[in-house]
């Protein structure tokens, strides 16, 4: 038991650093670390610099995903295909929620207003 007291403070640690890990300077602009939310009921997409941060995220079905937009204009985080997740415009400063799918599976999305801003949402 003392094991597993000392590992999940270490684990919840390690995923709070690592969404810590991307100045946004230089490179490609819609790389960001990859992220998972497993156990977390709710998990966090920034908007920043015209990318998604993380770009990778990795939650369990049925999730509630927050995305933050921090830019100066709107943004929408909106899965391509079928649709299955839409936050609808995001104005400067505010932040909107979503539901995970219920099925397991990677599921890309973009900005519809940026469409050069692209990420992953996996459900496991």
């Amino acid at each position: 038991m003392p094991r597993l007291a000392l590992t999940v403070p270490a684990l919840c640690l390690v995923a709070a650093l690592a969404g810590c890990g991307n100045s946004g300077g230089g490179g490609n602009p819609t790389a960001s670390p990859t992220a998972t939310a497993t156990g977390a009921a709710t998990a966090r997409i920034t908007i920043k610099d015209f990318t998604f941060r993380p770009a990778a995220l990795t939650v369990r079905p049925g999730a509630k995903v927050t995305v933050v937009n921090q830019d100066d204009v709107a943004h929408t985080l909106t899965a391509t295909g079928s649709k299955p997740f839409d936050t609808g415009s995001i104005a400067p400063g505010r932040s909107a929620t979503f539901t995970a799918p219920a099925k397991p599976g990677g599921y890309p999305y973009l900005c519809t207003i940026h469409p050069n801003m692209k990420g992953t949402l996996t459900v496991r």
